[in-house]
């Protein structure tokens, strides 16, 4: 197998070294490039001690200085940074021939107003939403294989949005009874210093946050609404819960007349029967988060309530996994014609 040559711009953070922990090992990847303002000049054994003994750990974190990215034969860069932030970085590495993974929300719109909406300034690089492929790899695989710039999607969405594009591409639900109740783990909140994230502020502790027009919508209304055929608003509540990672979502909606329950069930086979990263638990399967974290895994059961005729479906996955650094590297795979697998096979 040939190894690319990868670089990770905002290696220090949680997602940064969610994608360490996964592509040192990874058996086609050729870490070059690791940056970190924070950490400049220090190996990455020295400033995470797990990874001590691994495969590169003695690479020293640099500058994320696009020429000096370049200069390492990098021929794709994961960017672990802000948003905001990643568009510039972007789109310097892009103008030197290098392909493009990014997980923040820079290009995960398509519309440059909505992004200006949802997250409170101009888009930095509006020019190069158009030719961004948003990364689901169980609903664009061909697209993400060809793609130069790759928006990975957030990680809310990924729990959302895999169980119920299915079903609105089968026109199996009403688009406008869709709730969504979402339960993510601290580490959603990245790795900066912040009051509402310190130990005691969390632990035995759950709250709601961001509510009524958490930023993720966005994204979520936008992917809905291409499979639905017609514009798609939804209710979403995400809440923060006293756990390192996982995510647990349960979505529901109305079923349209007519439709039965096990229309439902067959929906969901037929879209995820080749899927190795969809593990589909069934009718009445209760996706669970301790199953699912530290792998590239989301697990999704589903349930009918025949009182109010709202299907329930219920998705689990790891934030920093299928939800950030998995679901890019398994894009990453398909980008490069590896093993979709490859890297990822962890239980």
């Amino acid at each position: 197998m040939n190894r690319i040559k990868t670089a990770i711009v905002g290696a220090s953070g949680y997602t940064g070294m969610e994608l360490l922990r996964l592509l040192l090992v990874h058996p086609g990847v050729d870490l070059v490039a690791a940056t970190s303002r924070q950490e400049v000049g220090k190996s990455l054994g020295q400033v995470f001690p797990r990874f001590q003994k691994a495969p590169g750990a003695d690479l020293t974190f640099m500058l994320p200085d696009p020429d000096a990215i370049h200069a390492t034969g990098a021929e794709v860069a994961f960017l672990a940074l802000p948003h905001g932030v990643a568009a510039e970085i972007a789109r310097a590495l892009l103008d030197r021939g290098l392909r493009v993974i990014d997980l923040s929300a820079d290009f995960r719109l398509r519309d440059a107003g909505v992004y200006a909406e949802f997250y409170g300034h101009a888009h930095p690089a509006p020019e190069l939403l158009v030719g961004a492929v948003y990364g689901l790899p169980e609903i664009r695989s061909e697209e993400i294989a060809a793609a130069q710039l790759l928006a990975a999607p957030g990680c809310y969405p990924t729990s959302i949005l895999l169980p119920l594009l299915p079903l609105l591409r089968a026109n199996l639900i009403d688009p406008s009874t869709i709730v969504a109740n979402s339960m993510s783990g601290v580490s959603g909140a990245g790795r900066t210093a912040s009051i509402p994230f310190l130990f005691c502020e969390c632990n035995e502790s759950a709250r709601a946050y961001g509510v009524p027009k958490h930023r993720h919508l966005s994204e979520i209304e936008q992917e809905l609404s291409l499979a639905a055929g017609e514009t798609v608003v939804i209710t979403f509540i995400p809440h923060l819960i006293p756990v390192n990672s996982g995510i647990a979502t349960t979505t529901t909606a109305k079923l349209r007349e007519g439709v039965t329950p096990e229309a439902v069930g067959a929906a969901l086979d037929q879209a995820y029967q080749d899927s190795y990263f969809v593990r589909l638990l069934g009718r009445g399967g209760c996706a669970d988060t301790k199953n699912v974290t530290r792998t590239n895994f989301i697990d999704i059961g589903w349930q009918h309530d025949p009182r109010t005729g709202r299907v329930l479906l219920m998705s689990a996955e790891d934030n920093l996994g299928k939800g950030a650094g998995g679901q890019a590297v398994q894009c990453f795979n398909l980008m490069f014609g590896l093993t979709p697998t490859a890297g990822l096979q962890n239980f």
